[in-house]
């Protein structure tokens, strides 16, 4: 088991990967994997992994009809992301031993529960380091969002 420096902060020393479900049409979203590195990193974290899910990017593909209106919308009300992309994931996690994820997109209680039990770690959004840097600093940091300019993390 992996001892923690701080007890009352689950990131302090932990390995992270970065997870985001990305519209094809946002171009920006390494540069809000970077802040969420950031945020991270800033909690005492190590992040050893990013993963990205672009929606929308291969729609031409696909014969249903509707696909650019579905480009912000989740994969799966569950998980978020495809099935696949998901076991991708779970497997990395399994073999580099991974503390905690942390999506970019906010997540409702379900998919976090359902992605716990498939990852095998912690689940966090950038909602939850926001609110935890903001409570430990006295002010918020942002994670940059869909269509909002970059922020810089202090």
């Amino acid at each position: 088991m992996k001892q923690y420096r701080d007890p009352g902060n689950p990131l302090d020393g932990a390995d992270v990967v970065l997870i985001g479900l990305f519209s094809a049409k946002e171009k920006q979203y390494g540069s809000r994997l970077d802040a969420l590195a950031a945020l991270a990193e800033a909690r005492g974290s190590r992040v050893v992994g990013r993963y990205v899910q672009r929606r929308g990017a291969s729609d031409r593909w696909q014969e249903r009809p509707g696909g650019a209106a579905r480009m912000s919308q989740p994969f799966s009300p569950r998980t978020l992301l495809t099935h696949g992309k998901v076991r991708e994931i779970a497997e990395a996690c399994r073999a580099a031993e991974i503390d905690a994820a942390i999506f970019v997109n906010a997540l409702t209680h379900l998919q976090r529960r359902v992605l716990a039990d498939i990852l095998g770690c912690v689940i966090f959004s950038g909602d939850d380091l926001t609110a935890m840097a903001g409570a430990s600093s006295g002010g918020p940091l942002r994670v940059p969002s869909a269509g909002s300019p970059d922020h810089e993390v202090a």
